[in-house]
């Protein structure tokens, strides 16, 4: 299969945003839109599914916790209705805005500490996966935590991500700030390479790991976005 680049979208009502998403579009194979509870908003949403359908990009719901201050990087203690009934909810408001625009809904990533949440604890991705066995959709996620070990349990399709603008832990986790930080595009290239050549992530106490994806995400809500999608489309294409 080859690797494809998705990045997160319709964020420009968050406190974070730099708008960076008109440009990311032709870089991108997937884009993952915001449903209005970390960010966006009606009018966004819509110009956004429009936008991406224009450009031939896939559409995924990036559904996150509704906490607009936090921009959906605070975790919450969710029972795992309350996580399905919030997915449910986003997922169904960027369906309507899909159908509208006669685009179908590929995919669901959860956003934030809410994918961190999810891949963690398996009740929840098991809500997580009620909501993707509803539409018939695949779920967005990491390698070897319960976003694909329910995944497969449930027969929910699956596709692995690897993030070039974000750090690893030894463990395997995401560094993730609540404030978004520009990542070098050097940095960005040179991570893309090494995890397409040697199925390697470098963590952030030197230790490689192995890692496997079908996808490399790149955030928009950092200030460099376009820049580090630049270089990372080169590299895959190069690939």
């Amino acid at each position: 299969m080859p690797v494809s680049l998705n990045s997160d979208m319709g964020e420009s009502f968050g406190i974070h945003s730099f708008g960076n998403d008109d440009a990311l579009l032709p870089l991108v194979d997937a884009a993952n839109i915001a449903c209005g509870f970390h960010a966006g908003d009606p009018v966004g949403i819509h110009q956004t599914v429009a936008k991406a359908a224009a450009a031939g990009v896939a559409v995924g719901a990036h559904p996150g916790l509704p906490d607009a201050v936090g921009f959906g990087r605070r975790e919450m203690k969710l029972y795992p209705e309350e996580v399905r009934d919030l997915v449910l909810y986003q997922v169904a408001a960027l369906k309507g805005y899909l159908d509208a625009e006669g685009v179908p809904l590929r995919h669901i990533k959860p956003h934030g500490s809410l994918y961190g949440m999810v891949a963690r604890d398996s009740e929840l991705m098991n809500a997580v996966c009620d909501v993707a066995v509803q539409y018939g959709v695949p779920v967005y996620g990491m390698a070897g935590t319960a976003h694909e070990y329910v995944a497969v349990e449930r027969g929910v399709g699956f596709v692995a991500e690897f993030y070039v603008d974000l750090g690893y832990r030894a463990d395997g986790s995401l560094v993730i700030a609540r404030r978004p930080h520009a990542t070098p595009p050097s940095l960005a290239a040179d991570r893309a390479r090494l995890a397409l050549a040697d199925g390697l992530v470098e963590t952030d106490s030197g230790k490689r790991l192995p890692v496997r994806f079908d996808s490399i995400c790149v955030h928009s809500d950092t200030p460099n976005a376009v820049d580090v999608a630049t270089v990372v489309r080169q590299v895959i294409n190069s690939a």
